[in-house]
């Protein structure tokens, strides 16, 4: 059993990573094909990766740019994913525990799940 947890958590961290990864190379793809410039001029390179306007800073931004196909919001889709790639570990772990009926560890796992998605959410505030 412990086993099956064992290989439960770490195929949800490696598929994590992966379409984490997946996701941001599909982002930059895009977004060079949409322009093309950026292969040959730092000067639009420096406005890809430092414009406020053009960069989605809040969920909502990203989650309208993703539905645009902005290369850059698809991107940082990918990004997301792996920040939260390790909270669904934490909660598969919960599941798993209270599988076994592990009191101890449940609750153990259920707080350190709760102080994630907590800063995650303070974090997300700002």
């Amino acid at each position: 059993m412990k086993r099956d947890i064992e290989a439960m958590i770490g195929i949800t961290l490696r598929s994590g990573v992966l379409l984490s990864v997946a996701v941001m190379l599909l982002g930059i793809v895009i977004t060079f094909a949409h322009h093309p410039d950026y292969f040959h001029s730092r000067p639009a390179l420096g406005e890809l990766t430092n414009s406020r306007e053009l960069f989605a800073n809040t969920l909502g931004a990203v989650w309208r740019g993703v539905r645009d196909l902005r290369g850059q919001s698809i991107a940082t889709l990918g990004i997301l994913i792996l920040i939260a790639t390790p909270v669904v570990r934490v909660a598969i772990s919960v599941v798993l525990f209270a599988g076994q009926r592990d009191r101890r560890y449940v609750l153990i796992t259920a707080v350190v799940l709760a102080l994630l998605l907590t800063s995650l959410m303070n974090g997300l505030g700002e």
